[in-house]
């Protein structure tokens, strides 16, 4: 049987008030939030005052044999390039 998905699917007299639907269906969670704290116990880190800690971290510029996508710019190792663009190398992924 051939289905018209363009035809209107309910007539006005079809549908029914939002207060109707209310009534129908009861709204018995509406606004209650189950937190438990216990299996959350928050980031903090038992009595360590990391505030004046410096973290050092070192940046390598990218190696010989890796290459920057122009598309998701992701340093990737060259065995992950697809193609070159006159723009520059584009990896797998992104081709995909």
């Amino acid at each position: 049987m051939a289905t018209d998905y363009d035809a209107p699917r309910k007539t006005d007299e079809d549908t029914d008030s939002i207060q109707a639907l209310q009534e129908r269906v009861p709204d018995k969670l509406s606004g209650v939030v189950d937190v438990d704290d216990a299996d959350n116990p928050g980031f903090e880190l038992a009595g360590q005052d990391l505030a004046d800690l410096d973290l050092d971290v070192v940046v390598l510029p990218p190696q010989a044999d890796e290459f920057t996508c122009i598309s998701c710019f992701l340093v990737k190792h060259r065995s992950q390039l697809d193609h070159e663009e006159k723009l520059g190398s584009v990896c797998r992924e992104c081709a995909s």
